[in-house]
């Protein structure tokens, strides 16, 4: 596409914006106020977790569209500028990406107040232990769905169940906050709650189950493998008492969360199919090819690389084009029950951003 064309879109995208966009600040129509980024640096990843890539064979983005580590923290200083406060950088694998690290230094120095976070599958993280604590990372989201080597293989496509055991106890030495986040998997890691919960008892760490979601046309998600929170959350307290917590004063997430009495952890729920949170959301995504999604299951996105690759278009035009992409942020819930049961998204969890 022409620089031209770009602009043209561009410059559109702006106008729609209106004279509304003079308040900085980032809320869509039904006063929901967005906090939160997801900022996938690379939709590369040394695994094929089944719940997310499947077994389709793909792409990956070309490298000359992958949004610059400039570009990402110039994006970053935007959403700060319209009330961001955390940032969680995904991917696929960050750290499959060259420099990641590197790139989480960089953006301690440049916003010393951002919540900064990232979520990873751990297995290249030995290497970036100094750059979690040199960027002082508030959480680590490590993705770990079974602490059975054979059910980690089959889940994940490789044999690497120990290099993320050992990723989660150096995390735990270096005092960096864990929450281990696995895919409830019914036939798959359904018989495996036990493990769970015992890893929430014994470390200081948050468990949380996530409901699969049938993200992507090639998605292998089905009732076979749908396994309900409900049914998981029965599965926890056969295996241990479990006491309601409230949510965080000005920290509230999806997860439900729970306490195990005389445990040093927590098991959390989170229910983008059973139990929608869609009223309460409060972040968007950003691809690695620079693409702006206000929802996770809606495939509308909002073009933002040819505004940072094009001379005459400033902080300012990003500014709006991203309040007025705000503005019209869906409810998820709406497209789920559109779809009923088939892909809500085109684009796999890998492309989007986990």
């Amino acid at each position: 596409m022409s620089a031209s064309v770009n602009r043209k879109e561009c410059l559109g995208n702006c106008r729609a914006a209106g004279e509304g966009a003079r308040t900085l600040s980032l809320a869509d129509m039904r006063g929901r106020v967005v906090r939160y980024l997801r900022l996938s640096i690379t939709d590369r990843c040394n695994l094929r977790c089944l719940y997310c890539s499947s077994n389709a064979r793909h792409s990956f983005i070309p490298h000359e569209n992958v949004l610059r580590y400039e570009e990402m923290l110039r994006m970053v200083g935007a959403m700060q500028r319209l009330g961001v406060q955390k940032v969680r950088l995904t991917g696929g694998e960050p750290f499959a990406r060259r420099g990641c690290g590197d790139f989480l230094v960089m953006l301690r120095r440049r916003f010393p107040a951002l919540d900064l976070r990232i979520t990873t599958n751990g297995t290249l993280l030995s290497q970036n232990l100094d750059a979690l604590r040199e960027a002082r990372v508030s959480a680590v989201n490590l993705s770990l769905d079974s602490f059975d080597r054979q059910t980690f293989a089959h889940v994940t496509g490789k044999d690497m169940l120990p290099d993320v055991l050992g990723a989660l106890d150096a995390l735990l030495a270096a005092g960096i906050r864990v929450k281990i986040n696995a895919v409830g998997l019914r036939t798959i890691n359904d018989g495996q709650m036990a493990d769970f919960v015992y890893a929430a008892r014994s470390l200081p760490v948050d468990v949380r189950f996530i409901e699969f979601m049938p993200m992507g046309g090639d998605t292998l998600w089905s009732d076979t493998y749908f396994w309900p929170a409900a049914d998981m959350l029965a599965a926890a307290r056969d295996c241990t008492a479990l006491v309601p917590l409230a949510p965080e004063p000005g920290n509230a997430g999806p997860a439900r969360m729970y306490a195990l009495p005389g445990g040093r952890g927590r098991l959390g729920f989170i229910t983008p199919m059973s139990n929608h949170f869609c009223n309460e959301c409060n972040r968007l995504r950003i691809t690695s090819d620079g693409h702006l999604r206000t929802c996770l299951f809606a495939d509308r996105e909002y073009r933002l690389r040819a505004i940072f690759r094009h001379p005459r278009l400033d902080d300012a035009a990003l500014d709006r084009v991203v309040q007025a992409a705000c503005r019209r942020k869906p409810l998820g819930v709406d497209i789920l029950k559109a779809r009923r049961g088939a892909a809500v998204a085109t684009s796999s969890m890998w492309g989007i951003g986990g």
